[in-house]
């Protein structure tokens, strides 16, 4: 208790719950988004399932770890602080970051797309069709060329006019 400088008990405060819940809830989603993504990319590559969740979470782990980490510092800064009110948030989101990064995002997740396998990474028919095919690494362009090898035309093309 000295080394927190909480000599005393009192009450949490009834909106800290919430208050944890939505910021932690962001940080998250952040570390869960930048994970899965690249496990996914891993599996349209075509790694097996459990390749692309090794695969995935041995190029992105660090990254998230060392977030996770720096905002774990930020956090506990405030632990320093002479508001009680200060403190709690500040130990609150300490802790609840590094459960949920390192616990929660960094193993549990892993293993459960690991267990899933293929379907982990399946889609219904219906929502595939109806959501954009977004494609940010270029990946149709490199597969389209593949298939369709190109050709030097400039023989049979007409000139251009000017």
């Amino acid at each position: 208790a000295s080394l927190l400088g909480v000599e005393t008990t009192g009450p949490i405060m009834s909106l800290m719950p919430i208050f944890l819940v939505g910021i932690v809830f962001g940080l998250a989603m952040d570390y869960e988004v930048f994970l899965v993504a690249r496990m996914r990319e891993a599996y349209v590559h075509g790694d097996n399932p459990r390749q692309a969740v090794e695969s995935g979470f041995r190029h992105s782990a660090r990254v998230v770890a060392a977030a996770a980490l720096i905002m774990m510092a930020v956090f506990s800064g405030f632990i320093g602080a002479s508001e009680s009110m200060i403190k709690m948030i500040g130990f609150g989101l300490a802790i609840a970051v590094l459960f949920d990064a390192f616990i929660v995002r960094m193993a549990f997740v892993p293993a459960v797309l690991a267990l899933l396998g293929k379907a982990a990474w399946w889609m219904p028919h219906w929502l595939d069709r109806i959501l954009p095919k977004v494609d940010v690494e270029g990946e149709a362009l490199t597969q389209q060329s593949a298939v369709t090898p190109a050709h030097d035309d400039t023989a049979t093309r007409k000139p251009a006019r000017v």
